[in-house]
């Protein structure tokens, strides 16, 4: 996920890319074939459950009350992110010495905010991820419910969809982290790697799109095991 996540960002960010100026529409696109990439070969590789987003495991655990997952998936998670990102900084290589603007090198790895307003990005990033959880629950209820449930092989396309749709319609206030391994492993990447010409990585942002995608998934959650969904 983060290969082809990060990658369409740094593809449209990076200068001399083939891809360079792409803008919005292409990012948003290429993170929902990301996703779907992602949850098709976590299914192949062995997991039922695809669980490729920590925020995606502790509304699961919420929802349900079984909390037996969240130390085996959230490290496997983070390190998953964390290759990821390294992974797309080899493929782009010559291109960070040729990328002058710091605040572009950073966003190939993690989110930032077009306003920076702590109470408003906590609160979009909240919402986002509500919204995230509560939709996917109401998929996977129609895929693998018994009465006329859709086949099970469609449900990463429609998470995918999901995903664009989100980058989409509430994506532009901090771009959508909605997944707390997405952005710190791959800001733990930005940090720890030779980037030519890096800057900073932001770590006061840092908290917000790790903690309130967590928030979210909570709520979501909750609102879930109320519905009974």
């Amino acid at each position: 996920m983060i290969v082809l996540g990060d990658g369409v960002v740094a593809g449209a960010l990076l200068k001399h890319s083939k891809g360079e100026n792409a803008g919005w529409i292409a990012i948003t696109a290429g993170w929902a074939f990301a996703v779907l990439a992602g949850v098709f070969v976590a299914n192949a590789t062995g997991s039922a459950d695809a669980h490729i987003n920590p925020a995606v495991t502790v509304a699961g655990a919420v929802s349900s009350g079984d909390f037996s997952k969240l130390a085996t998936y959230i490290p496997a998670q983070m390190l998953g992110a964390f290759v990821g990102a390294v992974i797309v900084w080899l493929h782009y290589l010559p291109h960070w010495g040729a990328t002058q603007d710091t605040g572009l090198k950073l966003a190939c790895f993690c989110t930032g905010p077009a306003i920076r307003d702590a109470k408003a990005n906590w609160l979009s990033e909240i919402i986002a991820t509500f919204f995230l959880i509560l939709t996917i629950s109401a998929l996977v209820t129609t895929t693998l419910g018994s009465a006329g449930a859709i086949p099970r092989g469609v449900a990463p396309y429609m998470v995918g969809m999901l995903v664009w749709g989100i980058g989409l319609s509430l994506g532009g206030t901090t771009g959508y982290a909605i997944n707390p391994a997405r952005d710190l492993g791959p800001r733990i990447a930005h940090a720890v790697l030779p980037i030519a010409g890096k800057g900073s990585s932001d770590w006061g942002y840092a908290l917000i799109p790790v903690a309130g995608p967590v928030v979210g998934a909570v709520l979501a959650g909750l609102f879930v095991r109320l519905l009974g969904i």
